[in-house]
Parts: C-alpha cells; sequence; structure tokens
C-alpha cells in the first residue's frame, strides 16, 4: 500500500461518509465536487480498496468504509489533542516540572505547589529533596527546574529570590539543665556534643547555622551528622546532644525534646527560590509568578515575602544577606 495519505483524505472521506452525498459534502468543505471525487478516488487507490459504493442515485459506504470510518475520526481526533497539549506546554499550562528542595522548607514547599495546583491543573509536578548543594547541582545539570534552597551560596549561574526569613532556635533533650527555661544562650551550649548536618551539605547553610555558637568564641563540634532535620531532631530528643535549628523545623517536636529561644544577636536562616539564569520557559515563569502571588506569610514570626536576589554585596554577614 502507498503509504502518502494526508490529512486531507481523512477530513474529505468524514464528510463524505457523514453526508453520503458528493455535493454536500464538497460544499461542507468549500471545495468542487470534482475536486472531492478525485481525492476519494486516490483515497481509495492508496486503501487498495473501495471505500464507497456509488450508483447514479446513491452513494453508501462499503464494509472497509464501515471500519475504516472510526479510525479516521480517531486519527484526526488524536492530532488535534496532541497539537493542542503541544500548544499548553509552549505556553505553560501542560507539561512536568521538576522541583527539587530541602526538607527543612516542606512548609514553603507545600504551600507553592498548592497554589500552583490550582493554576495549572494539566502540569505534572516531580519533587526531589535533598540538601541545599544538591538542590543547586540539579539546576545546573537540568535534571531540576526549579529549586528552594536555604542559605545558599553565590552561583553565577543560578538567580535566587527570597522567599522566608525565620530566626534559629536550640534544640535540647529535656532533661537538659536549660530546658527549665525558656531561653538559653548559646555559649551555654557550646560544651555539648552537636548535632546537625554536615558542611558538605552547603558550606554557606552551615556556617550561617553554626554562627550562634562560632560569634561565642567557641569551636564547632560536631559529634553526630545527619541528613535531615527530622533525624537530627529524633537524636536530640533521645539524649545525644543538642543543635541548632531554623524556627520552621521544630513545630513538633518529639517527647525528650524542648525548644528554646536563643539569646544574643538574632541568627537569621533564609529560603530562597532558585533558577537557573536566563530560564524562561513558560512553566519555569509560572512557578515564579505563582510564587511571587502567594504573598506573605509568617515563619517563626518572621516575615516571608519573594525579592530577587542577584548578589548579597561586599557587607554582607553570614546571618542575613542584604537583597538587592
Amino acid at each position: 500500500m502507498d503509504q502518502r495519505i494526508e490529512l486531507r483524505h481523512l477530513r474529505y472521506f468524514l464528510a463524505l461518509a457523514e453526508e453520503l452525498h458528493f455535493g454536500r459534502a464538497a460544499g461542507r468543505l468549500h471545495i468542487a465536487q470534482p475536486a472531492l471525487s478525485q481525492q476519494i478516488r486516490q483515497l481509495e487507490r492508496i486503501v487498495g480498496v473501495e471505500l464507497f459504493r456509488r450508483t447514479s442515485r446513491s452513494v453508501r459506504l462499503t464494509d472497509a468504509g464501515v471500519t475504516f470510518r472510526p479510525r479516521a475520526r480517531d486519527l484526526l481526533d488524536r492530532l488535534a489533542a496532541d497539537l493542542d497539549e503541544a500548544g499548553r506546554v509552549g505556553r505553560g499550562e501542560a507539561g512536568r516540572l521538576d522541583v527539587a528542595f530541602i526538607t527543612s522548607a516542606a512548609a514553603i514547599v507545600s504551600e507553592r505547589l498548592r497554589a500552583f495546583a490550582l493554576s495549572r491543573p494539566d502540569v505534572r509536578v516531580r519533587l526531589h529533596d535533598g540538601f541545599t548543594v544538591d538542590v543547586l547541582t540539579a539546576l545546573e545539570r537540568g535534571t531540576a527546574d526549579v529549586g528552594i534552597v536555604r542559605d545558599a551560596e553565590d552561583r553565577d549561574d543560578i538567580d535566587l529570590a527570597l522567599l522566608a526569613t525565620e530566626r534559629f532556635v536550640a534544640v535540647v533533650p529535656a532533661d537538659h539543665p536549660a530546658a527549665e527555661g525558656d531561653r538559653v544562650e548559646a555559649a551555654a551550649l557550646a560544651a555539648d556534643p552537636l548535632i546537625l548536618f554536615p558542611r558538605s551539605a552547603g558550606a554557606r547553610a552551615f556556617d550561617v547555622n553554626t554562627r550562634p555558637i562560632r560569634d561565642t568564641g567557641n569551636d564547632v563540634r560536631i559529634t553526630q551528622e545527619c541528613s535531615n532535620w527530622h533525624t537530627v531532631i529524633t537524636l536530640v530528643a533521645a539524649g545525644l546532644g543538642v543543635t541548632i535549628a531554623p524556627h520552621s523545623v521544630t513545630a513538633l517536636l518529639p517527647a525528650g525534646a524542648r525548644r528554646l529561644e536563643l539569646d544574643g544577636p538574632p541568627a537569621m536562616s533564609q529560603v530562597f527560590l532558585a533558577t537557573r539564569r536566563g530560564d524562561d520557559r513558560p512553566l519555569v515563569r509560572a512557578f515564579v509568578a505563582v510564587s511571587e502571588s502567594v504573598g506573605s506569610e509568617s515563619v517563626g514570626s518572621e516575615s516571608v515575602g519573594s525579592e530577587s536576589v542577584t548578589g548579597r554585596g561586599e557587607g554582607a554577614t553570614d546571618g542575613a544577606a542584604p537583597v538587592r
């Protein structure tokens, strides 16, 4: 069979199959009747059998035509659907978005994802969690489209937009001497075993997290390194040490753990939306727009917004980077 079938063959066939009259079908297609007859004969030569039985008084489908009719309709419908989907993907209304994030920002992530799902219900979102350094690397390699990171270091090819600023707090075992009060100085924790994630998870995030202790003039002694805050808090509750954590990860503490406010200069953590510089794909732009539209919330009693961050400036400190 000659494979040079064209879309017009299918459209012409379906019009005649529905009208069963060459004149009416030709008028519906806005072509001359001889042209329609020629195209139908050409289609029948391609298929190799007659699709219509013609007499001087009537036109009817052959058995082959009856079989071919739903298949022709299905082909045209699927093509229309595919073209529509391609257009929606191109406009950022459909497709897949890979979002990489740090688990300590799960509340912020879920808020953005909920708003994005409402605005783009046909977009499939695939989630990946990891350390800040993992999220940034995934963005650079193209295995993630957007990322949500904490206290990220600057990278030449990554843009950061501030989503949240929150304070650090101390978490200690319930039988710790400081647990009798509501506040503690970081210096009072310097001699305790510290449980935290490794510095390799994000150098700046580690430095910001441990700054309250370093500012007391004490060295940081990590006795247990963990890959997520849930494990860190669990080990603290078991009495294996203390930690300094973003306020939001201490919302639900297990039995055996106490949260204490840190005395002294405010120690702050920042959560950012990260994207590849110059990435203007519609889906990425849509997610950024939704993140900006979520508006202000409260995380750890600190303000949350969405501002572009292109750098931190020479006067920046580890605690709270100035935003340009």
